[in-house]
């Protein structure tokens, strides 16, 4: 089963995962089982067993029970009153409401994960947890990344912390000891990380197999759904953008955008990308690629006619373009995202293999009807 990796004879490292009202029970749960596993699963074979690296508790302000996000609720072992040191501290994924992160709504924890820290405690977060670290200050400065779809609330909340929602893992500080995993399932890689980290690869890896956990090795960007900002107020850029909602894949977009807009094609792109971040035919690039992303997951067509129905008449650029925004090649990302055979109705998977009714499904933008070139 699994090899326990401590150091005979050494102490545990202290593990607090911090429970909070907003905090996702799935992820609260599912690190609390990976780093607690050593010391309730048996050794592999006949192997003697050893201590085990980690003792885990869940950590809040008051021990007993605890109704989470979803409204499934946990125990918390003990206050953080209680509690003078500890080694790691997890902060799990929180769940934002509609008037986003509240700043100032835990502050009696926000003190205690400043103590936490300057006696030598490692600050962790898994997704969006990090929303209550930033709150401590000790991230000003310092990269970071959070769940990509709350990367602009985050930005918005904490401008003096650098985020890089499409990276997994982010490891930061003088001590290395400020850590945060990106999007949903990377506590995957910041569990694998912390216990390679503490109690070597050998143990990282008999955990990954035994629970089948994944390193997120290409990154976050094959997830990332491309949105446009919207959120500037420039109405002459909005238009534009309307329009290139469905015409995308037209041979000179640019000139699309110019006609629907009525501004000099100097004035149109320092105003759009200002607007939105990206330039005019970066922003082209990305609806594209979009699109392509929809048709790999949803269709049986080729790589080549995806490319010409998107907008590029040179199927090598496409790829080479698909790449470099999605970190991944169009044949990876087809088999990364389609839905596999054995989780598809049976017929509907027999069809598409045969080629017995065509594969389009709603939601794929209609392609041009102008063969377009390669912006």
């Amino acid at each position: 089963m699994l090899n326990r990796a401590a150091v005979a004879g050494s102490e545990p490292l202290h593990v607090s995962i911090l429970a909070i009202p907003e905090a996702v029970v799935s992820t609260l749960s599912g690190i609390f089982d990976v780093m607690n596993a050593f010391a309730i699963l048996p050794p592999p074979g006949n192997a003697p067993g050893q201590a085990p690296p980690f003792r885990v508790e869940i950590v809040g302000l008051q021990p007993g029970p605890l109704q989470l996000a979803s409204g499934v609720p946990t125990s918390v072992h003990r206050g953080i009153a209680s509690l003078e040191a500890t080694d790691i501290v997890i902060v799990p994924s929180v769940l934002l409401g509609p008037d986003g992160w509240q700043k100032g709504r835990h502050l009696e924890l926000v003190e205690w994960l400043r103590a936490m820290h300057g006696r030598g405690a490692l600050l962790c977060s898994a997704c969006s947890g990090v929303f209550l670290l930033a709150e401590t200050g000790l991230f000003d400065g310092m990269n970071a990344t959070v769940h990509f779809g709350y990367a602009r609330a985050f930005a918005a909340a904490y401008p003096a912390v650098p985020i890089h929602p499409e990276r997994v893992l982010v490891v930061a500080g003088r001590r290395e000891e400020l850590i945060t995993s990106g999007a949903s399932m990377t506590w995957h890689d910041l569990v694998l990380y912390l216990i390679a980290r503490h109690a070597g690869a050998t143990a990282a890896q008999a955990m990954a197999r035994f629970f089948a956990l994944q390193w997120h090795q290409d990154g976050l960007a094959p997830y990332i759904v491309f949105e446009g900002r919207s959120d500037h107020g420039d109405r002459a850029v909005q238009a534009a953008q309307d329009w290139l909602a469905t015409h995308f894949s037209v041979a000179d977009p640019l000139q699309g955008m110019l006609r629907q807009t009525g501004l000099t094609e100097r004035t149109f792109k320092r105003r759009f990308t200002g607007a939105t971040g990206l330039s005019p035919i970066a922003y082209v690039q990305r609806l594209r690629v979009e699109d392509a992303k929809r048709r790999l997951e949803r269709t049986e067509a080729s790589v080549d006619e995806i490319s010409w129905k998107v907008g590029y008449e040179e199927p090598a650029f496409f790829r080479r373009l698909f790449r470099r925004l999605t970190g991944l090649a169009p044949g990876a990302y087809r088999r990364r995202f389609r839905i596999p055979d054995y989780a598809r109705p049976r017929q509907e998977a027999q069809e598409d293999r045969s080629g017995g009714k065509p594969a389009m499904t709603a939601g794929v933008m209609a392609p041009g009807k102008i063969r377009a070139g390669r912006p």
